[in-house]
Order: structure tokens, then C-alpha cells, then sequence
């Protein structure tokens, strides 16, 4: 009887704990297949983004009729940003903050003609100005922030080496390097903390996030070398090192007061990081076992996905890196569709919060789970 009796207990402890394990699970964030869309060109056949707002604008380059121009897409409509210079001149979009403005690079003329200068713009209220360099003849612009402070690199005056540069007020501002001749900046949050990568007294490449005046070496996976790319409002920074032996590069995620975490790859041997947003979602590109070929990937809750198991059935697409993501999970970047390369705005994989439905199960679970122990204890 007494056996039968802890069998009873050992069965009913088993049901409820299994019970609130599978509400939980319910309530977990869960992964569906995804809408795509098609950015489409400016005229030509190819086109690449890089970066998208809170509201879902994009920001990017397109081949046009002729040369290569920046572009913002809102609302379904790819709108050509121009260039600095002539009809002949190019310009690449980059960044884009919540107001809409742009930033990037286009080419200018310079003293020779058959060799045109690289030029950083800020796109704002349909005017694309110059912002300078450092002294030197070029510069180019990769992220802007909702204060419309700008973060690129540009060349300086003598040595023509290339600095990054924070640009604010009007002004641009040398941000200098780590010990050694160049850095180049990527991107800039809310605060104003930088993002990108320097050379270091060693003559080795390393990322940095500057902040408060202070640029600091992050360090690698382990290698010689890194770059930062992406940062989001908590300062957290990705970009990619190489490991030990220096033999690949992989994704990099770094947190204040830790080591870079090594994020891995999709079964290959390289991945790199694009794009963070506040809910330390990462996307980029890695490699996939096998053919060994970059494949866009999200990282969440610790794990690397392939964004290509997100697409609805028989879309088309192969998408090849993810350059982007909002804090509604937006993603933006490039994928093969039709043998052309296009760039992709994927909306949102993840379903974030439980259903109503789903967070019932989950007090019914606990209530459950309570009850059960209750009598358990009267039993006993």
C-alpha cells in the first residue's frame, strides 16, 4: 500500500511539474514564418541594404539607368537620394536614425578628373550636404543617431591616414585611434557612444567603443585582430575577431565589463556581425556546413538561426547577409532572388509576447502545480 501510495505521489509530482515546464515553454518567444519584401532598384538590377529606422524606412544603394545611388525606402517607395557631385557621380546610404535623415558617402570631383573623391553626405530635408573630411581628401559616414551627431572615418591632413571622426554641431571631430595610424568608426547610439575598429601601437586591428572621450580597445576571440560594427542603446557592440590561430573570423557579442562572446557560425568556419538591437538580437552573416556558403542569420536567446528557414514556402529567396534590426525586429539586407541580388526587409520572426491564451495556461500551470503540492502534503 505505501508503495502504491509514493507511486501515486511520484506520478501526480511528475504531472504538475510537467504541467508548468510546457506552460512555460508555451510562453517562451517562438519563431513563424516570416513576410518578405522586395526593396527592388533604382532602374538597374541590383540593390543592398544597410540599415533600417524605428518606423521601418530603410536606408541603402541601388543600381540606377547609370552609376550606383543611395536610396531611402518608405512606405513601398524607393526614393534616389542623388550624389554630391555630377550625373556621373556615385553615393552609397549607410545609416538612417528615427527622423528619416541619411548618411553615407558619394563621390565628388577632385584635382584629377578620371579619379573622383569619396565624400561623407548627411541626406536631411531633401538636401544632401558635404560634411568634409579631416584635412585630408575623402571621408565616408556609417551611422547617425536620433540627435543627428554622425560617425565615420576621414582622411586627415599630412599623412592622409584615415581617422574616424564624430560629427556634431556642424563640426567633425578627430576621435584618434588606439597607438596606431587609423581608425574608422561604424556606428553610434543614442548616447553618442562610438563603435568601429583601430589600429593599435602593435600595428594590429582591434575593435573600440568610445565613449565619454575615451576610446577602448575590446580586444579579440582569442587572434590578432577585430572589428566593431553595430552598437545598440545599452552600448552593447558586434562585429567579428578572429579566434585563435587566426585562422577565422567569427561574430563577436560584447557586453560591458566581459569578454567578447564568441557567437559562432551556421556549421562553417566564418560568421561577422552586422546589426544589434535593444533586445540584444544580433544579425549578420555566417557560413554554412557544407558548401560553406554566407547565409543571413538572427541570433536570439543564444541561439544563430538561418534566416532562410524564416521565408514562407517557395518565396524565391536565398538570403545572404543581414545587415540590420529594429527593435520591432525588422530585418534588412541582401538575398539572391530571380539570379539578381536585391535588398529584402523582412518583417518580424518572432512572436515576442504570449498570446492571451498562452499566459492563462502559464497561471493555470502555476495554480495547478500549488494545488497539487497542497494535497501532496495531506497525503503524505
Amino acid at each position: 500500500m505505501g508503495s502504491q501510495k509514493q507511486t501515486g505521489i511520484r506520478n501526480r509530482t511528475t504531472f504538475a511539474v510537467t504541467g508548468i515546464l510546457l506552460s512555460l515553454a508555451a510562453a517562451t518567444p517562438s519563431l513563424r514564418a516570416s513576410t518578405i519584401i522586395d526593396l527592388g532598384v533604382l532602374g538597374g538590377s541590383n540593390s543592398f541594404a544597410a540599415g533600417i529606422n524605428a518606423s521601418g524606412q530603410v536606408v541603402g544603394s541601388s543600381n540606377t539607368a547609370g552609376k550606383d545611388h543611395a536610396f531611402r525606402y518608405s512606405g513601398s517607395t524607393m526614393t534616389d537620394l542623388g550624389v554630391l557631385g555630377g550625373t556621373n557621380s556615385k553615393s552609397y546610404g549607410y545609416g538612417i536614425n528615427d527622423s528619416g535623415q541619411v548618411v553615407g558617402l558619394s563621390t565628388v570631383a577632385g584635382p584629377d578628373p578620371l579619379n573622383p573623391l569619396d565624400h561623407a553626405f548627411l541626406y536631411s530635408g531633401n538636401t544632401m550636404t558635404d560634411l568634409g573630411t579631416l584635412g585630408g581628401s575623402s571621408s565616408y559616414a556609417g551611422g547617425i543617431n536620433a540627435s543627428g551627431q554622425v560617425v565615420g572615418s576621414a582622411e586627415t591632413a599630412g599623412d592622409g591616414a584615415q581617422h574616424a571622426f564624430l560629427y556634431s554641431n556642424s563640426t567633425m571631430t578627430d576621435l584618434g585611434t588606439l597607438g596606431g595610424g587609423i581608425s574608422w568608426g561604424n556606428g553610434i547610439n543614442a548616447s553618442g557612444q562610438v563603435v568601429g575598429w583601430a589600429e593599435t601601437a602593435g600595428d594590429a586591428t582591434h575593435a573600440f567603443l568610445y565613449s565619454g572621450g575615451t576610446m577602448t580597445d575590446l580586444g579579440t576571440l582569442g587572434g590578432g585582430i577585430s572589428w566593431g560594427i553595430g552598437i545598440n542603446a545599452s552600448g552593447q557592440v558586434v562585429g567579428y575577431a578572429e579566434t585563435a590561430g587566426d585562422l577565422v573570423s567569427h561574430a563577436f557579442l560584447y557586453t560591458a565589463g566581459h569578454a567578447l562572446t564568441d557567437l559562432g557560425t551556421l556549421g562553417g568556419d566564418y560568421s561577422d556581425a552586422q546589426g544589434i538591437n535593444t533586445s540584444g538580437q544580433v544579425v549578420g552573416a555566417a557560413m554554412t556546413t557544407g558548401d560553406q556558403a554566407y547565409h543571413a542569420y538572427v541570433y536570439n536567446l543564444g541561439v544563430m538561426t538561418d534566416l532562410n528557414t524564416y521565408l514562407p514556402a517557395n518565396s524565391g529567396w536565398e538570403l545572404t547577409i543581414a545587415t540590420a534590426i529594429n527593435d520591432s525586429g525588422q530585418i534588412v539586407g541582401v538575398g539572391t532572388i530571380g539570379g539578381n541580388q536585391h535588398a529584402f526587409l523582412m518583417e518580424s520572426p518572432f512572436s515576442a509576447t504570449p498570446e492571451p491564451s498562452t499566459a492563462l495556461l502559464v497561471v493555470a500551470g502555476v495554480a495547478f502545480c500549488l494545488l497539487t503540492r497542497k494535497k501532496l502534503r495531506k497525503t503524505a
